[in-house]
């Protein structure tokens, strides 16, 4: 996802001297590539992510597009107050790019994990925030971003996470995406963890339970029509987040749900009012904390009871 997101900055860097790339010593062999070519659009701030933030929101006033970049966390978290005041408040043109969403700083732990940034986020007014599935949507994000005039949040994944659609679809900021077609039940993800949940899909389709799964890639605005819809038409519908449940896509469901005259079975798949347990490759964390194929598939299992 890192080398889709850095290719679609590139494109719109070329096209438009305004864009630049702001970092905060994030070190990837894809900033050295940006700044081959547009020495002259970037700016590196050291570990100073709270100062990178502000003057992004200094940049925007006088016409530049900055595009903020570095570990999701330290920007969800530690620069919380600059994001709302400097850019969400203003309402400015700034972009922020979280590297690392969810589980993906593995073997750093939960200081390093990006796991409640929606929580904290979602709340701010004035800002856009998507989570993109997998590198092809990336790119389309960011590029969504662009057209956007004003705060954006965009989360990203950096382990080679895989590309989920077959075909080029177009992407519509704030419209879900169909990723499976079922009967039985409806899922909704958002992130890198939709390859997961395709794999549990064909899991559970073998033990006879046809699941439908529908991808979320922008959290705010969300596409409530399409969640009512679907809740007249199932039973049951779970969401499964590689974040805490508590604030992120399921609340953001439940609140949709709530609100409405609909009758439907609703449970959360995500980490439960905890940080995430272990250390090692992605691959491993996400097992321990029941959010790989397996574990997914056996907390669905679970709900149906």
């Amino acid at each position: 996802m890192q080398r889709a997101y850095m290719s679609a900055l590139c494109e719109l860097a070329e096209k438009d001297r305004n864009v630049l790339s702001l970092l905060a010593d994030s070190g990837t062999g894809y900033d050295e590539l940006f700044r081959r070519y547009f020495p002259k659009q970037m700016l590196d701030f050291g570990i100073a992510e709270e100062n990178m933030v502000a003057a992004a929101a200094g940049l925007a006033l006088c016409g530049k597009i900055p595009f903020v970049y570095t570990a999701g966390a330290f920007l969800a978290y530690r620069s919380f107050e600059f994001i709302r005041d400097d850019v969400c408040f203003q309402n400015l043109n700034v972009k922020i790019v979280g590297m690392g969403a969810g589980l993906s700083w593995s073997t750093l732990g939960s200081t390093h994990h990006t796991t409640e940034d929606l929580g904290a986020l979602r709340s701010l007014p004035n800002l856009t925030i998507l989570s993109p599935s997998c590198p092809k949507e990336v790119e389309k994000a960011v590029k969504a971003a662009y057209d956007i005039k004003g705060p954006v949040y965009i989360k990203i994944g950096m382990n080679n996470e895989p590309d989920i659609y077959r075909e080029e679809e177009p992407f519509v900021v704030g419209r879900n995406r169909e990723l499976r077609s079922g009967k039985d039940l409806c899922v909704y993800t958002t992130g890198s963890i939709a390859s997961e949940v395709l794999t549990a899909a064909e899991l559970l389709e073998k033990k006879g339970l046809d699941i439908g799964v529908v991808n979320v890639p922008t959290i705010k605005p969300l596409d409530t029509a399409e969640i009512l819809d679907r809740a007249v038409k199932y039973n049951t519908i779970l969401t499964v987040e590689e974040h805490s449940i508590t604030g992120g896509l399921g609340s953001a469901v439940a609140e949709v749900l709530a609100e409405s005259d609909v009758k439907v079975r609703f449970r959360r798949i995500g980490l439960r009012n905890c940080f995430a347990a272990g250390y090692g490759t992605h691959a491993q964390v996400k097992a321990a904390n029941g959010l790989d194929a397996a574990g997914i598939a056996e907390q669905i299992l679970a709900a149906q009871k």
